[in-house]
């Protein structure tokens, strides 16, 4: 029976151990794929991707290193094998190079595959591992943002004291132009009492 195979590599921004792990959790494989999947993480456990479209068993697990599987999809013809699905992992300078080695591939399906890997699997990956990696200089940033708002809350305090203390001076002045002005009305209201006082 003739096959095709294939191989596509491309490189996650993630570790190795992070991208085997997403690979073998039926959830983060979902959300890392954008469709439904599930995975029984152990030799001879099942697994199953875009909402049944891939299914098939786990055959071999190396932790951080290695998966493989029985690959088939449901346009596989009736009566062929499973194909052979290999992940291969490896920490590289920038993240993590994922190699998919595969194999024993219906006659014809081969270019499908390929540019399925790179299409359903590596970009939404990319995009994946990309979002949910801490970004470069990320904490020197962090550190350095409340600054800003300490500043600016430090000048409009001092804003506010200065504000507060013209305030204050200002109506301590009025008080005393006020006292100032009052002062002789007072006085000749005591003059006029003291002359009435007398009979004057």
């Amino acid at each position: 029976m003739l096959t095709d195979q294939l191989r596509v590599t491309a490189v996650m921004p993630a570790s190795a151990d992070r991208v085997y792990a997403a690979w073998l959790d039926g959830e983060e494989h979902a959300r890392m794929t954008g469709s439904k999947a599930s995975v029984d993480a152990r030799v001879g456990g099942e697994h199953s991707a875009w909402d049944g479209y891939i299914e098939g068993r786990i055959l071999e697990l190396e932790p951080g290193r290695r998966i493989v599987q029985s690959w088939r999809t449901t346009e596989f013809p009736l009566g062929h094998p499973d194909s052979r699905l290999e992940v291969h992992l490896l920490d590289v300078e920038g993240g993590c190079e994922v190699m998919i080695v595969h194999t024993e591939i219906p006659e014809g399906q081969g270019t499908q595959y390929e540019s399925g890997w790179r299409d359903h699997y590596f970009e939404p990956m990319a995009k994946y591992f990309g979002e949910s990696a801490p970004k470069a200089g990320g904490r020197a940033r962090a550190k350095k943002k409340p600054a800003t708002p300490k500043k600016t809350t430090a000048r409009r305090v001092a804003a506010r004291r200065g504000a507060k203390a013209a305030t204050r001076a200002k109506g301590a002045k009025e008080k005393g132009s006020a006292a100032k002005r009052a002062a002789p009305k007072r006085g000749a209201r005591s003059k006029k009492a003291a002359k009435k006082r007398s009979g004057k």
